[in-house]
């Protein structure tokens, strides 16, 4: 096991296998930077998938218990459960993947027969007029509901269902979402609203509160708190006091968990971020392509963890509150 400069250690490997995606979501990846001349990755510069097995291999022998596949949209990428397989062989892994749901439905089985053990869903809305406006691709919602309840008849449960929160445009579903998806063992996590851009100091006008999250949910149906299953779990959870199911919420921004984040993050053209917000990287595929032996390829991910001090939502959120705190003085006098 390694460990970084904060005792952190890597137990989380985030692998995106593609930038590409078929949606066009307002607070991702919105239609006027991703346009039609968007210049995306050529093939040639993204890992192959033996590339991006001996990465996770040497991940695994750190230490690392769970690799969640992403994207972009990874399920736009070909033959995406070749990867499955050799990342199942890698060793008794919680391998899990995480998709707008569009393609789910055909691949669900696949997947799962692959070695896939579950999937993450995201569904920001259960309205479709609000859905579609939000996918901006005019993708309807039950499309995505079919996805789900495909991977949850492959075995690929629990199906968790993120949805991420948006003041002034999502937010009056939060019951509907929880109400539709009570009692159907899936697990419905809300993510606060996340600016990640580096000019904007970060404002919390369009962010939802956890908090407020909660005490929605709760009126409608009465929660209570469940202890973290593990180190680094990222989700506050609660449970239905009428014993139909739990809730999540994932405050990076109120609430940030830097102090116990255990993830790397491995992009689509090799480099490895520390962070989920880093915009530096280390660029592995150099290494993978120039005939690095597979010790040499661990070490420089091993030099790379011990020195990580990473706290960007800490620091951000510390930053944003000295900011409210200034705004407000002036507006008081």
């Amino acid at each position: 096991m390694i460990a970084d400069r904060l005792a952190r250690p890597v137990r989380d490997l985030r692998i995106s296998v593609t930038d590409r995606c078929n949606f066009r979501c307002v607070y991702c990846m919105p239609k006027e930077v991703f346009g039609r001349d968007y210049a995306f990755l050529p093939r040639a510069e993204l890992l192959t998938f033996e590339e991006i097995e001996r990465v996770a291999r040497a991940f695994v022998a750190h230490g690392v218990e769970k690799i969640r596949i992403t994207g972009g949209e990874p399920l736009v990428r070909r033959e995406l459960e070749r990867l499955v397989a050799k990342l199942a062989a890698c060793g008794p892994l919680d391998l899990t993947l995480t998709t707008n749901g569009a393609l789910l439905a055909q691949k669900a089985q696949a997947l799962a027969d692959a070695g896939l053990t579950r999937v993450t869903v995201s569904l920001d809305s259960l309205d479709d007029a609000t859905f579609r406006a939000m996918n901006d691709v005019d993708f309807a919602v039950d499309r995505v509901l079919e996805g789900i309840e495909a991977a949850a008849a492959a075995g690929l449960v629990p199906v968790k269902v993120n949805v991420v929160v948006k003041r002034g445009l999502n937010e009056d579903g939060i019951v509907e979402l929880a109400r539709h998806f009570r009692g159907s063992g899936h697990v419905l996590r809300f993510i606060e609203y996340m600016d990640v851009g580096h000019t904007n100091g970060w404002r919390l006008d369009d962010v939802v509160p956890a908090a407020e999250i909660v005490r929605m949910v709760g009126d409608a149906f009465p929660l209570e708190p469940v202890e973290p299953a593990y180190r680094g779990e990222v989700a506050r959870r609660y449970r239905y006091l009428d014993g139909a199911g739990e809730v999540g919420v994932i405050a990076s921004v109120t609430q940030p968990f830097c102090g116990d984040c255990t993830r790397a993050r491995l992009s689509a053209d090799g480099k490895l971020y520390t962070c989920l917000f880093a915009v530096r990287g280390h660029d592995l595929r150099a290494l993978v392509r120039g005939g690095a032996s597979d010790e040499e390829l661990a070490e420089a991910i091993a030099g790379v963890w011990r020195v990580r001090h990473d706290r960007y939502s800490e620091l951000r959120s510390a930053e944003t509150a000295a900011l409210e705190k200034v705004e407000m003085s002036y507006i008081g006098g």
